[in-house]
């Protein structure tokens, strides 16, 4: 390397000045940037735990449904609360009210939101059906609870059982 070269290069380096720091612009597009993220992930975030909390009724709604079903056979009548069933379920969790309503050839289960703002309402329902067999449907409102309302699903001893249509759908 010529030594003329060479002296440049060294001054350079001893004159040079390091920009210690980030300049406002790059602060103001990491922050735009950080801020767009949270308002994607948010909304996907709160809804997750919605559906944590919903996922507690799916599996009482259920466990009812298929304990009531067992129940008759064995005893030919449907249980009338949740002790008799003995499955364990308590009648209110932290999101939940638990209730039952029995006759002699129907049953219903609703579970019914803490919450109704945030929170889907579900029940159930069993129906002997003038064959003898039973007929089952689990159903969820297809909003929260409060702009859907809650219902107890159409029970026939003819037809079946069926979701009220109105507000109601099956349980995915």
């Amino acid at each position: 390397m010529k030594s003329e070269f060479k002296a440049k290069f060294l001054s350079h380096l001893l004159n040079r000045k390091d920009n210690a720091g980030f300049t406002l612009i790059e602060l103001l597009v990491v922050i735009i940037i950080i801020g767009i993220l949270s308002a994607i992930a948010l909304p996907s975030f709160l809804n997750q735990a919605s559906k944590a909390k919903q996922s507690e009724a799916k599996n009482y709604v259920g466990a009812v449904q298929r304990a009531q079903q067992s129940y008759r056979i064995e005893k030919a009548s449907f249980a009338p609360n949740v002790t008799t069933l003995e499955i364990g379920i308590p009648t209110q969790t932290d999101n939940y009210v638990y209730s039952f309503d029995t006759s002699k050839d129907t049953t219903t289960f609703e579970a019914t939101t803490l919450d109704p703002t945030a929170l889907k309402g579900f029940s159930s329902g069993v129906v002997v059906l003038t064959t003898g067999q039973t007929s089952a449907i689990s159903c969820q409102t297809k909003n929260t609870q409060t702009v859907s309302g809650l219902s107890a699903p159409n029970l026939n001893t003819a037809t079946g059982a069926g979701c009220n249509l109105g507000n109601m759908e099956n349980m995915k």
